[in-house]
């Protein structure tokens, strides 16, 4: 497994983000071993939607998808269990000898993902690459040796500011050479009920909640902190203007926190908060015109039967 070792510790775009109004934890602080674990749990909540739409769609169109990709290396940006791309894996090791290179922050997530992965579809060569996307993706500049489909799942992409996602789409570019392929996941515009509902616990439930309240445990463990996560309360809201969901953490109580190895000292009043996450909803033809701006032309896509939820195949022009 190849791996960069200092992501956790690269306290520069942490930061930044900290200096915002509402401060704010970059997504990928919260995907440790316990953080990953959470998330998986929080697939499995009955208002989560999004993994049971995208499971249907792969399941569904695996075969068709396969034929369109036509590329020996596969890779997946934030590939965490690799449950949604097994099915997609094993139909295109029929057709073809696949490489799949996953990339995720969890190096035990990837351990564990790639030992299933193996067992399952032996046909299948894995190669994890830990770390942050892009440290995988400047890995497979350098060392890719043949055409590659890169896949970003899990509607992921939203899960970052405008600004961080076309950073990212212009890392993308990059990799990619004229021909190869970009399967992109996205959660469509629908209700402000419905996206409350998703990303927020139901009754009785606490998987959001400890796994927002992770971020700030992760923060401590990394930069010498002094979060006490009983001080907050977790909560989504969907933003119409924006077309974004936004989870908080808002303050209980007037209280001052310090990342000591940053030299960072945050005050809170009572209700100020802490963005720990974006989840950005798509209207499709925006979505695709934004991917045209990076080199990334439409080639086909899949949509679930109530159009909530796309699967979206670019080709790299």
């Amino acid at each position: 497994m190849d791996g960069d070792t200092g992501f956790w510790t690269d306290g520069d775009a942490l930061e930044a983000c900290l200096r915002e109004r509402p401060p704010r934890i970059p997504a990928h602080f919260g995907y440790d071993a316990l953080g990953s674990e959470l998330f998986e749990e929080i697939t499995e909540l009955p208002d989560y939607y999004l993994t049971r739409v995208e499971d249907a769609l792969l399941q569904r169109h695996a075969g068709a998808i396969a034929d369109e990709l036509g590329t020996p290396w596969v890779a997946e940006l934030g590939s965490g269990s690799a449950k949604k791309t097994r099915v997609l894996l094993t139909a295109c090791a029929a057709r073809r000898r696949t490489t799949f290179l996953p990339i995720d922050v969890s190096r035990e997530m990837l351990v564990s993902s790639g030992d299933a992965l193996a067992a399952d579809c032996r046909e299948v060569t894995v190669r994890g690459l830990w770390g942050r996307y892009e440290a995988g993706l400047r890995w497979i500049r350098r060392q890719r040796r043949a055409p590659v489909t890169m896949m970003f799942l899990g509607s992921t992409l939203g899960n970052t500011t405008t600004a961080e996602r076309h950073a990212l789409l212009a890392e993308i570019e990059r990799t990619l050479a004229p021909g190869d392929r970009f399967l992109v996941s996205a959660d469509l515009v629908k209700p402000k009920h419905v996206l409350e509902a998703c990303y927020n616990d139901p009754p009785g439930g606490s998987a959001f909640v400890r796994f927002r309240l992770n971020h700030l445990a992760h923060l401590n463990r990394c930069f010498d902190g002094d979060f006490l996560l009983d001080r907050f309360q977790a909560r989504a809201h969907y933003n119409e203007h924006t077309r974004t969901v936004e989870g908080h953490l808002y303050a209980t109580t007037e209280h001052m926190a310090e990342l000591r190895a940053l030299d960072i000292r945050l005050e809170f009043k009572v209700g100020d908060s802490i963005n720990v996450g974006f989840s950005a909803k798509f209207d499709p033809t925006h979505f695709i015109d934004e991917m045209r701006d990076f080199g990334l032309l439409p080639h086909r896509h899949w949509m679930d039967e109530r159009w909530q939820y796309g699967l979206f195949l670019f080709s790299r022009r």
